[in-house]
């Protein structure tokens, strides 16, 4: 989220964290590209009349290099600044004053289709179908039981499938920032996963030095 307002990122900040939603703050969209830059995000909320960079000239900029869906936050209103601002390649469009549960729902929207979900919940990869509704996985159809473990990665492979993840973004992601282990946690876990999956095990795939990627194919 990017807002300069600090008492807005603060309300909005307190109420997606109720709703076991995990959001970073930047000040500006000059803070906001830093993080990106070292971070990968679901989803952006970007103010739009902020100090060094606006939010239009931040969109422009995030477009370049990242499809991200992007909700803008904004007390600027009129048509015209709604149009520029999906012209700009932004997804949705709140303006102030809002309603928070309206601006949670559209940004778990905006996360759901940016991971290819459609609205039943289900998450598809070659063989491989997750229910994310019912915590349920099938593999050509037939059902498969995973540990509560096996299924956070597993649903973060889903979403995230084709781009390669890292140890570091998978122990983030799936055990929590505030894990202490070793990252050779992931290894071990991945093991079992490919072994629950069976014959679809080979989709996710090993890149050498870099971490694992879920794949259409075995």
């Amino acid at each position: 989220m990017v807002e300069d307002e600090g008492r807005i990122r603060d309300i909005i900040l307190d109420y997606f964290t109720a709703h076991e939603m995990t959001c970073d703050v930047a000040r500006d969209g000059v803070e906001a590209l830093e993080c990106i830059r070292i971070k990968e995000y679901d989803v952006m909320i970007l103010d739009v009349l902020m100090p060094r960079l606006d939010g239009f000239a931040l969109c422009k900029e995030i477009r370049k290099k990242s499809k991200v869906p992007i909700l803008f936050l904004t007390a600027l209103g009129s048509e015209e600044d709604t149009l520029k601002g999906y012209a700009l390649g932004g997804d949705d469009y709140v303006t102030k004053p809002f309603s928070l549960a309206v601006l949670l729902a559209k940004t778990r929207a905006l996360i759901r289709r940016g991971h290819g979900e459609n609205p039943s919940g289900v998450l598809t990869c070659g063989a491989i179908s997750v229910d994310t509704r019912g915590h349920l996985c099938k593999v050509l159809g037939g059902e498969v039981k995973l540990s509560p473990r096996e299924y956070e990665l597993l649903v973060c492979f889903m979403r995230n499938k084709g781009q390669v993840m890292s140890r570091e973004q998978l122990l983030d992601k799936v055990w929590g920032l505030d894990f202490q282990g070793e990252d050779r946690a992931v290894d071990v876990r991945i093991r079992s996963l490919r072994f629950a999956l069976g014959s679809a095990g080979g989709q996710i795939k090993t890149m050498y030095r870099m971490g694992y990627k879920l794949e259409e194919e075995s």
